[in-house]
């Protein structure tokens, strides 16, 4: 049995209708974008609300940074949340667990919708901020050759833009992998420990229950339980989450990159990102660059230098977090 999602805003669908369309939305983490709708979680429950389009104003993506507040350091460390303004000014933050989630939601919006900003206004004045300071940095005629070369990369971003799927594997994979590669294994022996006593408090609540103790005894029991097995589960190796699979996973995304890359592609498949292209592009009209080899390995090292005490504005960030690991798995070769 479906359950018609709870009206937020005041563009209403029939229950029947909503129920209907969230469950073929397209979806998101916790939300979902439908042909009516956007679907939004609340604490528990994903796409338990929903927002029809004749209300949606304004829809964006606000980071919360776990280290300095919004100061701009701790580059690798961010709460994403999903921001919908409607109506008069109303406005819902859903919490996703993945960025990705956020911007993957955001861009599919962005084709079904272009229509509804999904930028926050402080963001909009922002980019266009960031629009002159960037065009005051470019040269205003590069070189003939630089200018080739300039052409080259924005035919290959082109080319990229109609494989979205492969160049968010790859990013995920070159994640995912990172992440395993330095998760010390002292920390898998620590949630081995977590998940027994959870799995102890499990057993020990139900022997309880079952022996007419307190109803408070039981119910404390299976909450330790709950918090000890949910604390513990997603460190354990698992058929996805181990050194060999996330290896794999990485070689099967570069692989499937290469499959669909032509013989010229100025780029090799680990680096075909459409963010790699832009930021060569952008060192090229910078003038730091002549070529497309100069122009990656100038990219290198600015990722090189940007390491978590770095300050950025959040578009940096946004780029680096999605970008960096594949050079660092890579060891930037």
């Amino acid at each position: 049995m479906s359950f018609a999602p709870v009206r937020l805003g005041n563009t209403v669908l029939e229950a029947e209708t909503a129920a209907a369309d969230r469950k073929s939305c397209r979806r998101f983490g916790p939300c979902g974008v439908g042909e009516k709708a956007l679907y939004l979680n609340d604490l528990l429950i994903d796409r338990h609300f929903y927002v029809g389009f004749g209300s949606v104003r304004r829809v964006f993506k606000r980071v919360a940074m776990s280290q300095g507040g919004f100061s701009g350091k701790g580059a690798f460390g961010s709460i994403p949340y999903l921001v919908v303004q409607y109506d008069d000014g109303q406005e819902k933050q859903c919490t996703f667990k993945r960025e990705e989630d956020v911007d993957e939601l955001l861009a599919y919006l962005g084709q079904v919708h272009p229509e509804i900003p999904r930028l926050s206004v402080g963001g909009e004045q922002r980019l266009a901020k960031k629009a002159q300071q960037e065009a005051s940095r470019y040269l205003k005629e590069l070189t003939p050759q630089a200018q080739s070369v300039r052409e080259e990369l924005e035919r290959a971003r082109k080319f990229l833009s109609g494989y979205p799927e492969l160049t968010a594997q790859l990013a995920a994979a070159a994640k995912a992998k990172r992440i395993n590669e330095h998760t010390n294994p002292a920390y898998r022996w620590v949630a081995l420990a977590i998940v027994l006593a959870g799995a102890a408090a499990l057993v020990y609540g139900i022997i309880s229950w079952r022996g007419g103790s307190d109803f408070g005894v039981y119910f404390a029991l299976f909450g330790f339980a709950a918090v000890f097995f949910f604390s513990g589960a997603h460190v354990l190796p698992t058929a996805k989450n181990n050194r060999r699979a996330v290896e794999r996973a990485w070689d099967e995304a570069q692989a499937a990159m290469a499959n669909v890359l032509p013989e010229d592609f100025p780029l090799p498949a680990r680096y075909a990102h459409p963010i790699v292209l832009d930021r060569m592009i952008r060192i090229l009209r910078e003038g730091r660059a002549q070529s497309k080899e100069e122009a990656l390995d100038v990219l290198k090292a600015d990722l090189r230098a940007l390491t978590a005490d770095v300050q950025v504005e959040q578009e940096e960030h946004d780029e680096v977090v999605v970008i960096k690991p594949l050079f660092l798995v890579s060891d930037y070769q």
